[in-house]
């Protein structure tokens, strides 16, 4: 653990994010201590979850991309041949292809994908620039910022296709999926389709163990959110003094991150010019990961608004690809 936390700091500060700030300030001044999820994923933090990818213990990502290239031109064809493809959270848009090749096979085809981070988004156009009859247009930014300038663009009869993978409606709270499912619904137009990716139910060792790795990258990329907030906030969090924890907490059924102040301490945040106090065993919330069956997904999504198309199942890994209509 000491290794990954001295590998974690980076060469350079970059100027303060003010919403970063706002929200460090907002969590960890909270009566419980937490952080949102996506100051995760920085251009290490990508990095980092790209190679949790890899596990062997972490098979969500495996499952993703074998239904997508399973179930590619049967979903394309059910999407009604869309000529615009935008993703929301598309990281490197590696899992992607299968699905961009089958739309691209005879008609051009425009995908935007939508992350925040630039790194990403330069990865993944680069991967994907030889596709023959694909244009791709990143847009940096927020799921919806990026979805109302996309979907803004279009042609007037070009069908929209909205995936939202790798189960990341699982990282919002209860009461946050079905609004957020519902803002999607209410940008598309009779024609969109919209697939969402949701990991399923497991036997508790299995997601434990997904989520707090033998060889600690998972640790070392929830301690980079530490290292993150003393790079760009002027902090002195000693990241040897917290320690990755995950929990299956059964009743909400989530896989919850957290990390844990291994010893009673202090830590100084310049740039919003606080000092945070931290018992021993004190936990700062940083991740929530729910876990959904076959049917709550489709009635989420249908309470927002969306009509139910399809939907494939992956057996070696839980996991659900379904497709809605608008």
């Amino acid at each position: 653990m000491a290794l990954a936390a001295r590998a974690l700091v980076a060469p350079h500060a970059p100027a303060a994010d003010p919403d970063f700030a706002r929200d460090v300030e907002l969590g960890l001044t909270s009566p419980r201590k937490w952080l949102p999820a996506k100051w995760l994923y920085d251009e290490l933090g990508s990095a980092l979850f790209d190679a949790i990818t890899f596990l062997p213990e972490y098979g969500l990502t495996r499952a993703d991309d074998r239904l997508i290239r399973r179930a590619a031109h049967d979903l394309i064809h059910r999407a009604g041949h869309p000529r615009l493809i935008v993703e929301l959270g598309s990281g490197s848009g590696a899992k992607t292809r299968a699905l961009l090749e089958a739309a691209t096979r005879d008609a051009f085809v425009e995908y935007v994908p939508i992350d925040i981070s630039a790194a990403a988004l330069e990865h993944c156009q680069a991967s994907l620039s030889g596709i023959p009859r694909l244009r791709v247009t990143p847009a940096e930014g927020a799921y919806l910022a990026g979805l109302d300038r996309a979907l803004a663009d279009r042609e007037p009869r070009a069908r929209a296709l909205i995936l939202f993978l790798g189960s990341t409606i699982g990282n919002f709270g209860r009461g946050q999926a079905g609004p957020f499912l519902r803002e999607i619904h209410r940008r598309a137009r009779p024609g969109d389709s919209f697939l969402l990716g949701a990991d399923l139910v497991k036997p508790e060792p299995v997601l434990l163990q997904a989520y707090d790795d033998s060889l600690g990258v998972t640790a070392a990329f929830n301690l980079n959110l530490l290292a993150r907030i003393n790079r760009e906030l002027g902090a002195d969090f000693d990241l040897s003094r917290f320690t990755h924890s995950a929990v299956w907490n059964s009743r909400s059924s989530r896989i919850e991150m957290h990390l844990r102040s291994r010893v009673a301490q202090r830590v100084s945040i310049s740039a919003i010019r606080r000092e945070i106090r931290f018992r021993p065993g004190e936990t700062i919330w940083t991740e929530s990961s729910h876990k959904f069956r076959p049917p709550q997904i489709r009635r989420m999504a249908e309470r927002a608004g969306w009509h139910f198309a399809h939907q494939w199942l992956d057996s070696e890994w839980p996991f659900a690809e379904t497709l809605f209509t608008a």
